[in-house]
């Protein structure tokens, strides 16, 4: 394609329908969607919907990640922690070469949780057979798929230059893909196949999983069949918080999706109404830099963490913060773990009332730059967000889970569900929801609306950036309140939403024009 920019402010309108999958590229949107059409379950459509998402969005995720969910089986909810622990092997001994952990190669790779995530949620929730999931995600591996301008945007921007030194990289991705171009992924194809066959056993204890090994082995790695033996799937209970009149849920630790939460605790005790006000987003961004801080500090494996979330969340400690906000920016010190990085979130729901909170994940763009030959699988770089300070709860270590930025989200009012949303990209996540909630529930916008809005950002050093089309005046106010605010001149760090809510007798959604998603139903 000769120009694939998009010079032109474009608004979409929200979608109203009883079926409903919202993700980040169009294809994998309607994958779920033909499965829902074909007889299965909103479950089933974000299984089919996530395996699609590692084929022609390989930007963000892939057979290598972790992945977390969140579903409403038209009771209840429950809450799915795939993440993979570290190998065995990660002694701290192991990190003494390094001053910091390093963010890509064999020493950032721990086990990958996506593919047994699918397999506990269809065996726990779906409808259709597994192996029928997986269908076209096979097709458009093995007869190729086109690809979108902002897939194309991230495959080109960035992985020749972090990636150029893999030689396994280079040869599954590189030279990257121009918009439009035909992209064909026969290795991906035929390991998607062997997964639906064997129900994901092959990846964790079969030949799959000896090919892991030997690519690990083969380039210094710790990983090891034993590691990818033990990994189980985890159901949990979510931690939740109060704002206004609904509930809002989040994946308990090794998960941020806490300081989201402490961050709206805190919000919930500032009486500021005003959409889009300078108190406003004055108050957001005090209140979620308490929760970014916290969350820095204390998140980890919960095994080894010094406070549990219901310390963190408690109404009393929450408060003490909510009263030291005033008219000024608080001078909270700079903290490690805001690093980019990308991911995809899908969204489905269906008629018969069960809804589903997905996000998948290689981390850091593609991952460790790190291709097992021959396989297509592309595995992440989560290891990168442990640290090597002595005595944090998040110190490297063996067969442990690092702190984890991929949060899905769900919202509730009393018993009933009123919706499932996230906001992919790092550190942008907590903060998305925080941003989507407020202008949910605060202010009563649609999906569409909340997810178009402008948004701002908190760094790591607690500048605060802003994307384009933020109010100008509201950006000189924080500026004059002692912000040291940051105007940026592209939106692609500021996440991409996707949000589905309950609505009369269906739903309404919203897919984010800074992806090239959509929301599609029928």
């Amino acid at each position: 394609m000769e120009d694939d920019s998009l010079p032109y402010e474009s608004r979409r309108a929200p979608l109203f329908a009883k079926n409903i999958v919202a993700t980040s590229q169009p294809l994998a949107a309607q994958a779920g969607l033909n499965i829902l059409k074909a007889g299965g379950n909103a479950v089933d459509a974000a299984i089919a919907t996530a395996i699609t998402l590692t084929v022609v969005e390989p930007t963000g995720n892939g057979l290598g990640s972790d992945a977390f969910a969140i579903v409403w089986d038209g009771n209840q909810l429950h809450g799915v922690n795939g993440s993979g622990k570290s190998p065995k092997a990660w002694s701290r001994k192991y990190f003494e070469k390094y001053d910091e952990m390093p963010q890509f190669g064999w020493d950032t790779v721990t086990v990958p949780g996506a593919v047994s995530t699918w397999v506990a949620l269809s065996e726990k929730f779906g409808k259709l057979s597994f192996e029928a999931l997986f269908e076209e995600a096979i097709k458009y591996g093995e007869f190729g798929f086109h690809v979108g301008f902002r897939t194309a945007y991230d495959w080109n921007h960035g992985p020749e230059l972090w990636y150029a030194g893999y030689e396994s990289f280079r040869d599954e991705f590189l030279p990257a893909p121009n918009t439009g171009d035909l992209v064909v992924r026969l290795d991906i194809s035929r390991t998607l196949s062997e997964i639906a066959v064997t129900k994901g056993e092959s990846f964790y204890r079969g030949s799959l999983a000896e090919k892991i090994e030997e690519a690990a082995k083969s380039g210094g790695g710790g990983l090891r069949l034993e590691d990818l033996e033990d990994h189980q799937t985890e159901f949990v209970d979510l931690i939740n918080q109060d704002f206004q009149d609904v509930c809002a849920h989040e994946i308990p630790p090794n998960s941020q999706g806490i300081a989201a939460l402490i961050a709206l605790g805190i919000l919930d005790q500032c009486a500021v109404d005003e959409l889009d006000s300078l108190d406003s987003f004055h108050m957001q961004i005090e209140a979620m830099k308490v929760g970014l801080f916290l969350a820095d500090r204390y998140v980890a494996d919960p095994k080894q963490m010094k406070l549990q979330p219901a310390d963190l969340l408690d109404e009393y400690f929450l408060r003490e913060y909510a009263r030291k906000i005033d008219k000024s920016a608080s001078p909270i010190p700079p903290i490690d773990r805001v690093k980019g990085g990308d991911t995809v979130y899908l969204s489905a729901c269906d008629s018969s009332g069960v809804m589903v909170s997905f996000i998948q994940s290689n981390y850091f763009g593609f991952g460790s730059g790190i291709v097992v030959p021959g396989t297509g699988i592309a595995l992440q770089n989560r290891g990168w967000g442990f640290t090597l300070e002595r005595g944090h709860p998040n110190e490297v270590g063996p067969d442990k889970k690092p702190f984890h930025t991929i949060i899905p989200g769900f919202l509730t009012k009393g018993s009933r569900p009123l919706g499932s949303f996230g906001v992919m990209g790092g550190p942008m996540q907590a903060q998305g929801h925080l941003q989507m909630i407020n202008r949910i529930v605060n202010h009563h916008q649609n999906p569409q609306a909340a997810s178009d809005a402008p948004r701002w950002q908190i760094l790591s050093d607690f500048s605060v950036a802003v994307e384009p089309g933020f109010p100008s005046s509201v950006a000189e106010g924080l500026a004059e309140r002692g912000h040291k605010v940051k105007y940026m001149t592209s939106y692609h760090s500021f996440g991409g939403a996707q949000i589905i809510l309950n609505n009369d007798n269906g739903y309404v959604a919203g897919s984010d024009h800074r992806k090239e998603g959509a929301a599609v139903g029928f």
